[in-house]
């Protein structure tokens, strides 16, 4: 990180003392808690977190140093589970992010979905040289679970994902949940959570780039450039890989 990117040393200490005030409320909320799953120690469990992790980021930028806390991934700061014991429905919550990297790639799909239905052909054809009319033709055409397999096909990137399973006594009314569908989720009746972001991914690569790679003594060094290598022996590359 630059110089000037850096944060001040004022910063790292208002987030310390964001820390300790987070650290008071949390064990305030956990001192009056009315039972199991209060959702007050639940948010000021989350406030601590979110307090801990800045903190650990800008002590890191800063001057090199970590702290001893571990951040709690999604899974982890999920509520304890205060659904029914014996559901009698449940909700599968899905979204899937997407960047449109190759808009003719894109278009030039949609074309082939309509030149395969010759009746649909004119009535979608200016629909079809628009990057939104591909779209809902594409997701006309094909289940999203087939795109999120072939999105590189149609042109798509893939971004985050999130997929939520929520246990409930009585499946919901039909319609009542479409203009939102996330915002009714209760925290306390999700039975598992699985997200997907290159987020972690970065994490991951950040922690391959911090550790020294180490050389294998055994390992034969790289052929010298004045050797004599038979081109009869060097196998095709395969074209498709």
């Amino acid at each position: 990180m630059s110089d000037a990117a850096q944060p001040t040393a004022a910063e790292v200490r208002a987030a310390a003392e964001a820390v300790k005030t987070a650290l008071d409320r949390h064990l305030a909320a956990v001192e009056r808690r009315s039972g199991e799953n209060d959702p007050a120690v639940y948010e000021a469990f989350n406030e601590l977190a979110a307090a801990a992790e800045e903190y650990d980021e800008l002590l890191y930028d800063r001057y090199d140093e970590v702290t001893p806390f571990e951040i709690p991934g999604t899974e982890d700061t999920l509520p304890p589970y205060g659904g029914p014991e014996e559901p009698n429905a449940i909700s599968v919550l899905i979204r899937r992010d997407y960047a449109v990297v190759e808009p003719q790639r894109l278009i030039a799909q949609a074309e082939r979905i309509e030149a395969a239905d010759a009746q649909a052909a004119a009535a979608a054809s200016a629909a079809a040289g628009t990057v939104h009319g591909a779209l809902g033709l594409l997701f006309g055409e094909f289940e999203p679970d087939e795109i999120a397999s072939r999105h590189k096909e149609f042109g798509l990137d893939e971004g985050d994902s999130t997929l939520w399973v929520t246990a409930s006594d009585e499946a919901p009314e039909p319609g009542e949940w479409l203009e939102a569908p996330f915002e009714g989720a209760d925290p306390g009746g999700i039975v598992c959570r699985f997200d997907v972001s290159a987020v972690f991914d970065d994490e991951q690569d950040d922690d391959v780039d911090d550790r020294d790679v180490l050389e294998d003594p055994d390992e034969p060094d790289d052929l010298e450039e004045d050797e004599d290598v038979d081109e009869d022996d060097l196998e095709p590359l395969d074209a498709e890989r």
